[in-house]
């Protein structure tokens, strides 16, 4: 591996980064325990999020978490785990004051209005277009109640620029006549787009990788650090010398630069989701926003994803939760087939202002992790800019906010 760049992780992020430099001449060497779409980019709603701008941490949110755990809402905390979690929720509550709460949504915002261009420049002269689809992203309300609750959202994203439409009960049946007529309100953003299966998508760019020079292999890094002023991985296949390492292994990021001395404040904000039989039911990912789930018509079938779990990356799953939105996912669509198939547990990771580390932590290590809910939204666009930092050419955008030492 001397001579070469070594992209640490096989997740969207970690694949953009290295198709990316790829396309700038260099060697380029994709490694990762498993390999292609094996932790959270597998099992996302793929959804790409374009102008998405609001953060998680919002003003008032400690309350409204409270009032989801006790409702046992989609929202659930590891009693095993909250020891080690006070720390995050602390900085996560700093991170819902009015000021840091605008920051972050600025600065999410100037990275998602690239999600669409930024994929498709990913996408160029690849095979993989075809799993692309331009649908919008809708998000429906049953209650009044509900949506007058999201309207601080709705003002910022005015605020912000980001353009959608506010559809009532008769134009989102225009829009999705199978649904059952039971929501009163929607949001509609007709610039989002769907990737109607995440697994294949970055099979096919990993595929698209190799077959341009690039290389995979399956190993576990266990440490990252300089030898001598040399970049060292450390793996249960042995020690390597790369001459520079982007680290993109999301959840798993911080476990791996001890060696560097580096800490931040990332945790595992475990989702899950549920596989039922395909359907042309509808036509879109649908969040329902009173229920706190998404349901997505992907290739392989109808998915239904939720929950923000947190615990530990490693934790044991528990399917219990996500099962019990089925009867909800019924009264949406009444004539789909709706039996379990499989379920599934990722962790996406998580820091407490929602924006992602995108930085250079020195002359030959990069970080390119922290995405949070938005992995698959930005994963191009990171790939770019960790590009451009390693090409030491002006940024697309400015990214000072998302600087690792800014905790």
């Amino acid at each position: 591996m001397e001579n070469k760049i070594c992209v640490v992780g096989a997740g969207i992020v970690g694949i953009s980064c290295a198709i990316a430099l790829q396309r700038d001449g260099h060697k380029v060497i994709l490694i990762d325990k498993t390999g292609p779409a094996a932790g959270a980019s597998f099992g996302n709603a793929g959804a790409i999020v374009n102008g998405s701008c609001v953060p998680t941490a919002t003003p008032g949110i400690m309350l409204n978490a409270l009032k989801m755990l006790i409702a046992k809402g989609p929202l659930s905390i590891s009693p095993r785990h909250i020891a080690s979690l006070t720390p995050w929720l602390m900085q996560f509550t700093l991170q819902s004051s009015q000021k840091n709460y605008q920051h972050s949504a600025t600065h999410l915002h100037a990275l998602t209005t690239q999600a669409s261009a930024s994929w498709q420049q990913l996408l160029s002269s690849t095979d993989c277009s075809d799993l692309f689809k331009n649908t919008g992203w809708l998000k429906l309300y049953e209650t009044t109640k509900c949506f007058n609750q999201n309207l601080a959202a709705r003002e910022l994203m005015t605020q912000k620029g980001t353009p959608f439409e506010q559809l009532n009960a008769a134009e989102i049946q225009d829009i999705e006549p199978n649904l059952a007529p039971i929501f009163k309100h929607a949001t509609f953003q007709d610039d989002c787009h769907f990737i109607t299966n995440p697994e294949r998508m970055l099979q096919q760019l990993t595929a698209h990788f190799i077959a341009n020079g690039g290389a995979f292999k399956a190993i576990q890094v266990t440490d990252i650090n300089l030898s001598k002023q040399r970049p060292k991985i450390t793996s249960l296949q042995g020690d390597f010398y790369p001459q520079k390492i982007v680290l993109a292994a999301g959840a798993w990021s911080t476990r791996l630069t001890k060696g560097l001395n580096y800490k931040a404040p990332l945790e595992a904000e475990r989702g899950y989701h549920l596989m039922m039989p395909a359907t042309t039911d509808i036509k879109r990912p649908i969040v329902n926003c009173d229920q706190g789930f998404v349901i997505c018509p992907m290739e392989t079938g109808l998915r239904l994803t939720s929950q923000v779990e947190l615990a530990t990356v490693d934790a044991p799953a528990d399917y219990t939760k996500i099962r019990t939105f089925m009867p909800q996912v019924k009264r949406m669509l009444p004539s789909a087939q709706l039996q379990e198939q499989s379920c599934w547990m990722g962790a996406r990771p998580s820091l407490p202002d929602s924006l992602p580390i995108i930085s250079q932590w020195s002359e030959q290590v990069y970080f390119a992790f922290g995405h949070q809910h938005l992995g698959l939204t930005l994963g191009p666009i990171t790939g770019e800019l960790i590009a451009d930092l390693v090409a030491q050419r002006p940024t697309k955008i400015d990214v000072a906010a998302y600087r690792h030492d800014r905790f």
